[in-house]
């Protein structure tokens, strides 16, 4: 199965991005956090894995990040163009931790979009508590058991303070859990996008 790389223009950014399989109906959305790009997903053999079980995969370079250069659209706004750039309806969209970031901003300005959330050692937590129960979409939470950076009692928080969630603990996983044990966290999103879809 062949990864395309490709490159969308929207307006003054230039937005590079992984895709496989993408003619399918269900569409899944991986961002990245701040010190990795699309090509992690390759890495943790996410974007084959997802494709294999019938999914449409995009992971995106955030503007800045990997082989995007930076623009000075706001991301989640960004996200919002490369989505009906892509002519993509009614995604999943996962998010680790400045991504989870973007992937609640994004929700909060555009909830018609989203079909579920994945939200994995997301940070910024707080900047949206007050909006947490306004969050009506699936939501699959994912955290390092030992995440230093976004410590677990946000992983707890969010599952307390959104409806539809479901927490999946990486035991003894760091920040960035999906790399500790990538064949665990393949297993728990592809059980997720299977009831989501």
């Amino acid at each position: 199965m062949k990864i395309n790389n490709n490159f969308v223009e929207i307006q003054d950014c230039r937005v590079y991005f992984l895709g496989l399989n993408m003619d399918s109906e269900k569409k899944v959305i991986l961002l990245h956090g701040a010190k990795f790009n699309a090509h992690t997903w390759e890495d943790t053999n996410t974007l084959k894995e997802l494709a294999g079980a019938g999914y449409g995969v995009y992971a995106i370079d955030m503007p800045g990040f990997g082989n995007s250069p930076y623009c000075m659209m706001e991301q989640i706004d960004v996200l919002f163009n490369f989505i009906q750039a892509q002519k993509i309806t009614s995604p999943v969209i996962l998010g680790p931790s400045m991504g989870g970031r973007i992937t609640l901003n994004f929700y909060f300005k555009y909830p018609h979009i989203p079909k579920a959330l994945v939200l994995v050692g997301t940070v910024g937590v707080e900047e949206n508590a007050h909006r947490l129960k306004e969050l009506k979409v699936p939501t699959l939470i994912v955290w390092g058991e030992k995440d230093d950076l976004a410590p677990i009692k946000y992983a707890h928080y969010l599952e307390k303070n959104i409806e539809d969630s479901k927490l999946v603990i990486i035991k003894d996983g760091p920040h960035p859990c999906y790399l500790k044990d990538p064949g665990t966290f393949n297993k728990e999103l592809l059980n997720f996008l299977g009831e989501v879809f």
